[in-house]
Parts: C-alpha cells; sequence; structure tokens
C-alpha cells in the first residue's frame, strides 16, 4: 500500500536533502523468505495468509519513504505493525529479505562487516526501550562507553560524557549505578550515551513506551529541546498517537508491516487516509495540535491588524478572536516574513474532526487568499 500524498499547499517535505532512503522493503520471516517474497511482492498475497497458508511471517510489506536531514521522523503503529523491525534494518541489526537502504547515497547493503561496525558506531546511535545500560558501570562510565568503543582515550571520554550528562539533566549523578536511578533518569542516561558519540543519526526505539506519563512527556521536551540545538536525524518508533504528534516533523503510520498514511501532523490529523487512520486521530484534541501555518490562506492580501504567528497553536488563536469574529489577521513566521491569513472560520473548521480520504485533503487544503481564509463567497 502506498502512502497518501501530501495535500497541495502543505508544504514541501523535500527542502531538506534526504539522510535515509529506504525503497521497496520487504522482511519476511520464516524457512524460505526468498521463495515466498514472489507471492508477496508480484501476487499480492498479505500477512494472514502467508501465514496460515505458507507458514511464513510478513514483517514489511514494500516499505518505501525518505527521512530528511535532521527531522524527527516518527514511525508509528500498533503491535505487530512492523515498527521495529522497520528501524532494526536502518543499522542492519535485521536484514532485508529484499529492497534498499541508503544513508547519505551510501547503500548499506553492500557495507563490509568492517565497515558496517564503523557505521554504527559513529554514524547512527541507538536508544532503546529498556534503557540498556551497563548495570556494573556507573552513570559516567555507560556515557563514555560509546566513546571508548570509538577509540578514544578515558580522560577524553569522560570529560565529553560529562559534559552529556550535566546537558541531560543529571550533574551529581556520575559516579551512580543505574539501580539506584529512576526509570526516567536511566532513560536521560541512554540518550545521553547516544548523543555523545556525536552521531548525525539517532534511532530511538519506543525510547519513551516503559516511563510513567509525567516523565514520559519530561523526556519528549528534553528531546526537543536537544533536537532544536542539534539538529540530528532522528528516527522514532512509537505507538503512542499524542507522542507521534508532538514529535514528528513526519510520520509514518504502519499497518500489519505496510504504510498506510505518511505526512506531517497536521496532514494525518485533517486529512486520514481512510477510517484505520480517522479512528486513530478522532479524539486528539485539534485546536491544541494544529497550528495556523497549517490553516491559513497562503495569501495575506486584504488582513490587517498585528500579525499572528504562525507557530501559534488554534486553541490560542481562537481567543484573539474574541473581541472581533470577523477579523482577518495577517500570519507571520518567526522572522517577522507574513506569509498568509487567518479568520476565525478557518480555525473552526479545522476544528471539526475530518471527513476520510485523500478527496477531502485536496478539496479542504489550506490555500488561497485571505477572502478565502474568511469564508466569503
Amino acid at each position: 500500500m502506498n502512502p497518501v500524498e501530501a495535500p497541495e499547499g502543505a508544504g514541501d517535505p523535500d527542502s531538506k536533502p534526504a539522510k535515509i532512503v529506504i525503497r521497496d522493503l520487504f522482511k519476511i520471516f520464516g524457512p524460505d523468505p526468498a521463495g515466498v517474497l514472489p507471492l508477496v511482492r508480484d501476487q499480492g498475497v498479505g500477512k494472514t495468509d502467508l501465514l496460515e497458508t505458507h507458514g511464513h511471517v510478513l514483517g514489511l510489506d514494500r516499505i518505501s519513504t525518505t527521512v530528511r536531514e535532521g527531522d524527527v521522523h516518527v514511525v508509528m503503529g500498533l503491535s505487530g505493525s512492523g515498527k521495529s523491525t522497520l528501524i532494526r534494518h536502518l543499522n542492519r541489526l535485521i536484514e532485508p529479505t529484499a529492497g534498499t537502504i541508503t544513508v547519505d547515497g551510501e547503500d548499506i547493503m553492500g557495507l563490509s562487516a568492517r565497515t558496517l561496525r564503523r557505521f554504527r558506531r559513529h554514524r547512527a546511535s541507538m536508544v532503546f526501550q529498556r534503557f540498556a545500560l551497563h548495570p556494573h558501570r556507573t552513570v559516567l562510565g555507560n556515557v563514555a562507553y560509546g566513546l571508548r568503543v570509538q577509540g578514544h582515550g578515558r580522560a577524553a571520554a569522560e570529560k565529553r560524557a560529562r559534559g552529556w550528562i550535566e546537558r541531560v539533566g543529571l550533574s551529581g549523578f556520575d559516579g551512580r549505578f543505574p539501580s539506584a536511578l529512576s526509570g526516567g533518569m536511566q532513560q536521560r542516561v541512554g540518550l545521553a550515551r547516544a548523543l555523545a558519540t556525536d552521531s548525525d543519526i539517532l534511532l530511538m526505539d519506543e525510547a519513551f513506551s516503559a516511563l510513567d506519563p509525567l516523565i514520559r512527556t519530561d523526556m519528549q521536551g528534553v528531546l526537543l529541546g536537544l533536537q532544536a540545538e542539534l539538529r540530528k536525524t532522528i528516527v522514532f518508533i512509537t505507538h503512542d498517537l499524542d507522542e507521534a504528534l508532538r514529535l514528528g516533523d513526519r510520520i509514518t503510520i504502519l499497518r500489519d508491516g505496510a504504510v498506510v498514511q505518511e505526512g506531517t501532523t497536521p496532514e494525518i490529523v485533517m486529512h486520514p487516509a481512510d477510517a484505520y487512520i480517522a479512528d486513530f486521530v478522532k479524539d486528539i484534541n485539534r485546536a491544541r495540535v494544529l497550528r495556523v501555518r497549517a490553516v491559513m490562506a497562503r495569501d495575506p492580501a486584504g488582513a490587517q491588524g498585528p500579525a499572528l504567528d504562525a507557530g501559534t497553536t488554534l486553541e490560542d488563536a481562537l481567543t484573539l478572536f474574541q473581541d472581533d469574529p470577523s477579523a482577518c489577521r495577517p500570519v507571520a513566521e518567526a522572522d517577522g516574513r507574513v506569509v498568509g491569513a487567518i479568520a476565525l472560520p478557518a480555525i473552526l473548521r479545522a476544528i471539526e474532526r475530518p471527513r476520510v480520504g485523500p478527496s477531502d485533503a485536496r478539496a479542504t487544503t489550506g490555500t488561497g487568499s485571505a477572502r478565502a481564509a474568511s469564508g466569503a463567497a
């Protein structure tokens, strides 16, 4: 199944260079994956039939996606959807049955064992759900571990490790062992260890899923704060839609090993591809998730008054129209550029639960003039 195309006017996802490119990726588990591959690839045999009739498990079904440099690309799905299988292909912890994966244009399937080890040590760090800390090492020892594997001397590794321990809010805990830390603190150690190696790719497999809700939200904030400065390329696996919408620059949703929909938060919330996605997003507080830039008209002609920040949530924007519901306000980015216009009817339409399917996406996309934004005929 191919992902639904992004609605026209929703922004250009190709503006950033491609970092990771996945094309026609299949993973089949069983005694003869190559033998049954044509059944899936050429005849369209699905996950259930492949298991019941042929005794093989379909892990990934023709996955194609591009992760852009500096993005947080979230892969979301329920248990068994293939999301963790997918991320483990990116550093070849799992080998594919068919397909290609390139990183910075280099085919990682062609890497020798030695080059692959270097790739894992220097270019792609991983953060796991259950932290994967060494229980016999202190916080300092755990954070410095990847640096030592890279070949750094002890003094240099520990100096850099202390800096990252401080960055994730664990100053003073250098000498503690993991057993003395809370779950949230342990995950901060795992994050510091991954960042300390200075890899440009961060693979996060359900990294916050084992944490209590409040600690989880706190860790999401820590990650977003660091990402605003570091601009790593992050592939983040989750089963939680709220987490996906908060963290993701782009989101890929999987079901039964296949891509159901891919897009930005506004594209998925406002234009669900099918009933499956619509059911996922039906209870989302759209006013808190969507921002003005997602629903504004692109032509600011006719807009008057102080400009509204494009990053304002619709919830906050609503309050600005209380005194004058008929107003049409210009919209500006953080650098002051006026990029569109917004009026109350456009906000109210966006808050309504969407209809399903790509045709509706094309019909309701935020394009046009300030007059269109206000709902005028």
